[in-house]
């Protein structure tokens, strides 16, 4: 079961800071097994899409080289008060996860 997305929004002025974390295991491929001496299977966040108000912001693929429980940082400029900020990320092997806030 994938665990929820954290997110927090700070408006100043017209510049909502957005901070988020994405709670996933991100295993490369190579690491291998202590017990079993295998290696674990790739398991990654390979899209990652954030929006304002349901249009597009930040549209990024990333790949295998991210950390584990990857924190994402960006700014939406002529954000609002009321405005809704959404993440959303699908896997390599695909699962998916998504949040939607309203900026306060």
């Amino acid at each position: 079961m994938t665990e929820a997305i954290k997110m927090r929004i700070t408006l100043e002025g017209d510049v909502a800071d957005v901070k988020v974390l994405m709670p996933h295991p991100m295993e490369t491929g190579l690491r291998t097994d202590p017990q079993t001496n295998e290696l674990v299977p790739k398991h990654y966040i390979q899209h990652v899409v954030a929006t304002h108000n349901g249009r597009p912001v930040l549209d990024a693929q990333w790949s295998r080289a991210v950390s584990k429980n990857p924190f994402l940082q960006f700014r939406v400029r002529g954000a609002r008060s009321g405005d809704r900020i959404g993440i959303a990320w699908e896997d390599n092997i695909g699962e998916n996860n998504a949040l939607e806030m309203t900026i306060k």
